[in-house]
């Protein structure tokens, strides 16, 4: 595989922020490398993780330090995100390296989760602090279709950097091309659930993973099914912003389906079953949402 390497133009211009995320990325392509050429190489996996973990922490605090410094009206929910991942993505991660006694399959893991979350982080969280993307509420809360299309462009171009054109509005589950397909779900602070049925075809997710990195030429088919996976969850949060709404979403689910998975789920219905086409091939969008009903004395 072509070595990792951070791409410039996706600097958010701030020389503390600039110069961390390339220094994370050196790191991980070191993992990467030691990973697919080393055989015996846990005693170093370990030391690079460690590494991997305390510099993210440390970059989450230059990072945040700065945002105050200007006053960026982001703060507060940019700083929940930082904590989660610190709080509850990471600790999982390394409880599941350590089960696995730091397996091949469990690194490869870590790094692909730590490769789809920083660079959907990036991409969409990390440049709106200089308003590089579109953070601001533009769209009304609503179930009308056009503004849920007009919503889902505007998040492709943030964060893919790709027009997304709406082909259908009732989208029929049909397949895709070299398509990976996944589920995400959602609580809402209301107490109300929303359910996503994502598919995106394989260069897309390609995009996704290396339009930053100089990965597009990637062969490792999993890695990138699995850092897509966290891109959409950064793509979701993002999308959620351009509406006009106090509702908070915690994610409580995110699961890479299979084709079958997929089709099955999207039996179940969706009100919103949309397909879009950019230029590197389609993208599903499919959502519900449900209000989960209390019982007596909650």
């Amino acid at each position: 595989m072509g070595k990792l390497l951070w791409n410039e133009k996706f600097n958010i211009g701030v020389e503390v922020v600039d110069k961390a995320h390339a220094r994370l990325f050196r790191k991980v392509g070191k993992l990467m490398d030691m990973v697919e050429h080393e055989s015996d190489s846990e005693s170093a996996c370990k030391e690079n993780i460690k590494f991997l973990e305390d510099y993210t922490m440390t970059h989450f605090s230059e990072e945040e330090a700065y945002m105050r410094s200007i006053r960026y009206k982001g703060y507060a929910n940019h700083k929940k995100i930082h904590d989660e991942f610190r709080d509850s993505t990471l600790v999982s991660l390394k409880k599941y390296l350590e089960s696995s006694d730091y397996s091949p399959m469990a690194v490869e893991r870590f790094l692909s989760v730590m490769i789809g979350w920083l660079t959907g982080h990036i991409m969409a969280e990390d440049q709106a602090i200089m308003g590089n993307v579109d953070a601001q509420s533009v769209y009304e809360e609503t179930p009308d279709t056009s503004v849920v299309a007009g919503a889902v462009n505007q998040a492709m171009k943030d964060v893919f950097h790709l027009e997304a054109d709406l082909v259908s509005a009732e989208y029929n589950g049909r397949s895709i091309r070299n398509g990976y397909y996944y589920r995400l779900c959602y609580d809402i602070n209301d107490g109300g659930k929303i359910q996503l049925l994502l598919g995106l075809e394989e260069q897309l997710a390609r995009r996704g993973v290396g339009m930053m990195l100089g990965m597009a030429a990637m062969n490792r088919p999993k890695m990138v099914r699995e850092a897509s996976a966290q891109i959409l969850e950064q793509f979701f949060h993002h999308l959620a912003k351009l509406f006009k709404s106090d509702a908070e979403y915690q994610i409580r689910k995110a699961e890479v389906l299979t084709k079958d998975e997929f089709r099955e789920d999207f039996m179940t219905r969706y009100p919103i079953s949309l397909l879009f086409e950019t230029r590197l091939g389609h993208f599903i969008f499919c959502a519900r949402k449900w209000d989960v009903k209390k019982r007596k004395g909650e």
